[in-house]
This record gives C-alpha cells, structure tokens and sequence, in this order.
C-alpha cells in the first residue's frame, strides 16, 4: 500500500516523534560539558530532555478526574489591591533609598509572583483580563521608571552615543548632522527624540523618556493581541505577563536607544503578520505590516536583520503548507482555525531589496554598512570560526581563575541565577512547539512562530559556539522572548490540560514561584545597580561621576581624537572610559591595565570611588579582561600629580607633566 504523506500513517504522529527526537537530541549533547565549560550546554540539553518527557507524559495521561486547584474567590479579589500596594511599595522604596537597591527587587519579584500566580490559578469566573493587564503594565511602568529616576544620567553604555547625535541633528536642523554615521539611513529614533524634545520644549533626556520610555512598556500588549489571536484570553495574559517581566525586555525599556525602538516596531509587525494569517484581512491589514517592516529598516540595523528572519520564517511555513512535504495541510478548526496560507514572497523580497539598497547606502568606517559587515563575518569565518570555539575563553578564564582562588559558590551560582529565567521560559517554549507540530493543529502562524524561534536560537546560542559573535547575540534576546512567551504560554496550557492536577500544580507552582524572581535578578533587569555588584559592572553614574567627566572636558578642552598622541591616551575603568569617550569629554579614554596586584603604569588615568567598590572592567598585564575591585592609589600612585579631583573621581598625570 502507497502512501501519498506521511499524514496518512494514522499510527505515525509528528509531535510523538518531535518529543522523542528532542530526548534523543538532549542525550546526545550532553557529553559536550565534557569538553567545554558553558552554561548553556550545562543547562540547555536537560531542559529539553525535561520538556520532552512531559510532553509526552502528558499525552498519555490526561487524568480528568479532578480539577487543578484554584485561589478562593476572596483571595482573587484581594489580590490585585494587593500588587497595587506592593507596586506603590516599590515607588516609595526608590524614592526613599536613592536607588533601586537588592531589597527593591526582592519585593518586585513577589509582586511578579502574585500577578503570575493570578493568571494560572484564578478560577475562571474570577478571572478579569483587563484588570490582569493594567497590573502587568504599571508593573512595567514602575519597574523601569525607578530606575530612570533614580539615575542622574542615562542607563547604558549606547545611549551616550545616541544623544550626542540627536544633539547634532538639532545643531544642524537636520539629519545631514550625522551624515557620517551609520545612522544616518535609519534615523527613526533620533528624529523622534529631536522632535520630542522640539515640542516638549526639554532636554534630551526627558525627550529619550518621554517618547520612546513611555512606549516601551505600552508595548507588552502587542503581545497580548498577538497571542489572544491564537488562545484563550488567561493564556494571551500570562503570555504577556512573561514577556514584560523578561530581563532583556526591561533592559530595552531602561537603556532607550534604537534597539528598544525597534523592539516595539518588531512587536507591532509580528502582531501584523499572525493577524493577516489567522484572519480575512483586507488591503489595510496588509499595508500596517507593510508600514511596520519600513519602520524597522528605518530605525535599527540588527532589529531589521531580525526581522528579516522572521519573514524568513514566514515565508518557509508559507512553503511547508502549500507543498505539504509532511502532511500538514489537515487542521483542526477546534484548536487553530484553518486557513489558506499567506503568499509573503512580495513582502519578502520587498523588504530583503529596501534593507540592502538602505545598508548600500549606510556609511560605516570607510565603507558601506552591508560592505563592512559581509568583510567582518568573512574574517570572523577565516580567524576564529570553530566548533566549541567559546570553550577557548571560558577555560581560560576558569585556569586562571582556578590558579589564583577556588571560587565560592555564589560566584559559581550568580551565572545560573541570570540564565534561569530564560531557561525556565525555554523550557515551556519546547512544549508550546511540540504541541504545535501536531499535524491537526499545524498552521502557518504557529509555524511561524516555531522557526523564528528555532532560527533565532541559531544565531543567540549556536553561532557563538562557533566563535561567531557578529550578530550581536545579546541583542536578539528581547526579540525572541516574543515568540518564546507566546509559544511558552501554549506549552504550559497544554501541559494544565494534559498532565494529572498534582503532576500540573506542582509544574505551575515551580514556575510561578521561580521566574518572575529569576528575571528580577538578571543581570540585565538590574543594570542601573547590579543586585550582585562584585559581578557585573554598573551601567550608571553618580551626579559626581557626570560633573567629574564635564570637568575633565573643561580642563582638556574636549580635543578632538586625532589631535590626542597615543602618550596622552586617558586610562580609566570600564564602564566609565565609555562615558568620557562617547561624550567628547576626551574622545581617546580606553580601559586601563592593572596589573595583579601591581599598580598602573599610565601617564593619564582616571580613577574613581566605585572602582574600589563594585564591579568594573580592567586589564591585566596579557591584555585580559577581568572584574574586580581596583583601589585608587593602584591607578592613580601617589608619585603622580593630581589634576582634578572632586573626592569621588580624581584624574592624575605623571609628575613631570604636571610640572
């Protein structure tokens, strides 16, 4: 007997088979710890091997004899006063203690739990969506607007560099005033923090805030709306709730450059896009997807690479259902509702010719954008480019590391403790796929959503296995939790509804008890001031720290950096080189090397309280990065001549200079 597709093998079910190839995957990496030292192949293989087994214990299960437990109907009512109170904490906190300090985030990781704990555990008469989703957004609200207040300056390292080019946009009354920057074909952002601060009739600052700060956490509901699209509204809201609690997601909505931009136009364009496959959409649905794909090559070099594979992504599962290599094109209009597949190949190739004819027109270090960037990928290919090629500088470091002192086992933990919150989401994200891959439930926005996962876990956490970092992994993480807590939130309800309720509540529980926390504790939730200082660098400064560096720009004149020889190059910490850089305060300011447990051997530095302190980056004697405390007479020696000093920064010379 012939069979046509696989479809017609009643026996043969895709998301068996999926569940059981992803526990066969999971066993097969788990002997390469053995030859490299990550934390993501420590960790990945067995949340995909866990994922796998439930999935398929939930399969087989289905014990509907008893429901899974719910709050009382008192305890849901009171709860939302309660988040509110707890929110209103938060603000009095930062005010009180002039920064958002270790006690800030333990009460916002409760406060999390209970919005989350809401979502999975309300009964469904006490369940009310949109009183859910104003909690999830003044969470949002408060939990980056703290930190903006809090911060004399801005959050990061990129924005320094963004605001001096909105200020040369407004200097020249148009764009022409970066028109030798890589921004100056993609200028969305600072055209719209120049125009805010135009209107407003207020600094840059408060403009960064004031436009793109108050859409950021707006921007969570576009996950709602994409995934309501798809599930019941409780599981589009706990979708939602994921996604704004994200650590990457709240870094974007603290450090606002053209990446948190982006970010909300990515969100508005995959709203578009699932909404034009699940519904009969007219002209004018077509042209806001449309719209949206031009906003994003218009604001953001790597937010429109991203996007380009989500189309990518698209446009495969636009193939998958039309040719039906698998049998996909039978659906289940009781889980997903069918629907011819959309043709995207115009959108595809429109949007693939306007970002190479935009990046061909990009300058960017001599060269176009697109030019430099294929020359930087086809060195990294040449150089670096090796399977396990991380593992050279994650060894070396733990050699070294080993060689001087055992670390302790916080030092071991803090690693964990920032990835387990993505690594809890991933985990419901590999039950969402699995869920989806059934063939009666296949369709192409699920699909969809699936490879623009899979394609971006490929650049985020494969690729840099290969020693090629070109993509800016980092950058990608807000971006794919999108998809991750859409797909995550599928996985987890078919797990309630599959899974016996003891089995479900105690799988529930660990998640809501866990991940909120979790995310609070990345190191990207906390960026203004690291809940563990000794291991991350702080990406913020001190009213001392900002005087101190528009001092040093008075005292040196701010000479321009071809006027500055490589003897009068300034050596400071990093972060803070940054700041003094990318203002113009001294535009040659680079890391300075310390040597272990040996002082600085520099004719200009920069040293301040903070590097005594907290974590800040210095180089040792072999030209290796490295985090620790530096007292100052370590940079600045008692035999130099003290320039400037303000009792928090001091900037030396050499003694016969000052002589």
């Amino acid at each position: 007997m012939e069979y046509r597709s696989l479809s017609e093998l009643r026996p043969l079910r895709l998301d068996t088979v999926a569940a059981i190839g992803g526990l066969l995957i999971a066993l097969a990496l788990l002997p390469l710890r053995l030859f490299a030292s990550q934390i993501y192949l420590n960790t990945v293989p067995p949340i995909l091997g866990t994922a796998c087994v439930l999935y398929l214990v939930s399969l087989y299960q289905r014990d509907q004899s008893r429901a899974v437990p719910t709050l009382p109907s008192a305890v849901s009512m009171a709860l939302p006063s309660i988040v509110l109170s707890g929110l209103a904490g938060l603000i009095a906190l930062t005010v009180a203690q002039g920064t958002r300090t270790p006690l800030f985030f333990g009460l916002a990781g409760m406060v999390g739990t209970l919005v989350i704990g809401q979502i999975v555990f309300a009964d469904d008469r006490d369940l009310h969506v949109g009183l859910l989703l104003v909690q999830i957004v003044c969470f949002a609200f408060v939990f980056r607007f703290t930190a903006l207040y809090a911060t004399p300056g801005y959050i990061g390292i990129d924005i320094w560099t963004h605001a001096e080019l909105t200020r040369a946009i407004l200097a020249e009354q148009s764009v022409s005033g970066i028109a030798d920057d890589k921004h100056y074909a993609s200028p969305f952002y600072h055209l719209l923090v120049a125009a805010s601060s135009l209107l407003y009739d207020v600094s840059i600052r408060t403009a960064v805030v004031l436009s793109v700060g108050l859409v950021m956490p707006l921007s969570v509901l576009l996950v709602y709306a994409t995934t309501n699209l798809l599930v019941s509204p409780r599981w589009a809201t706990l979708a939602t709730a994921c996604y704004a609690l994200a650590s990457h997601v709240a870094m974007w909505g603290m450090h606002l450059i053209p990446t948190s931009l982006g970010l909300v136009f990515f969100l508005g364009m995959l709203y578009a896009l699932i909404r034009v496959m699940r519904i009969e959409y007219t002209f004018r649905d077509f042209s806001l997807l449309l719209l949206l794909s031009v906003a994003v090559i218009l604001t953001h070099q790597v937010s429109t690479f991203i996007m380009l594979v989500l189309l990518l992504a698209a446009f495969i599962a636009q193939l998958l259902f039309e040719i039906g290599p698998l049998g996909l094109s039978r659906l289940d209009t009781s889980v997903f509702r069918a629907k011819k597949p959309v043709n995207l190949v115009g959108l595809v190739i429109f949007n693939f010719g306007l970002t190479i004819f935009v990046w061909s027109l990009t300058p960017y270090r001599q060269q176009s954008f697109l030019a430099t960037v294929l020359s930087f990928f086809n060195q990294t290919l040449e150089e670096s480019a090796g399977f396990l090629n991380i593992a050279s500088d994650s060894s070396s470091d733990a050699a070294e590391g080993g060689a001087e002192a055992t670390p302790t086992l916080l030092e071991q933990a803090v690693p964990y403790v920032d990835a387990l919150g993505f690594l809890f989401l991933l985990g419901a994200t590999f039950v969402g796929c699995l869920y989806v891959v059934h063939r009666r439930r296949a369709e192409q926005s699920v699909f969809t959503l699936l490879l623009a996962t899979a394609f971006m876990l490929v650049f985020v956490l494969g690729l840099p296995m290969f020693g090629i970092r070109n993509f800016i992994p980092t950058r990608w993480f807000a971006f794919l939790f999108a998809p991750m807590a859409i797909l995550g939130a599928i996985g987890l309800r078919t797990l309630s509804r599959g899974l016996n309720p003891s089995l479900v509540l105690s799988v529930l529980l660990v998640f809501v008890l866990v991940y909120p926390g979790a995310m609070i504790l990345a190191a990207e939730s906390n960026v203004d001031n690291p809940v563990f200082d000794d291991r991350h660098e702080r990406l913020a400064y001190d009213e001392s720290e900002l005087a101190a560096a528009e001092s040093i720009a008075e005292l040196t004149g701010s000479p321009d950096g071809g006027e500055i020889r490589p003897d009068q190059q300034l050596h400071t910490d990093h972060p803070y080189q940054t700041l003094l850089s990318r203002t113009g305060a001294y535009p040659s300011t680079t890391t300075a090397t310390v040597p272990d447990d040996g002082v600085a051997d520099h004719e200009y530095a920069v040293a301040r309280s903070t590097q005594s302190t907290g974590g800040t980056y210095f180089t040792d004697a072999d030209g290796n990065g490295r985090l620790e405390p530096v007292s100052q007479d370590r940079l600045c020696t008692p035999d130099q001549a003290t320039v400037y000093t303000n009792g928090d920064v001091t900037m030396c010379t050499a003694s016969a200079v000052s002589g």
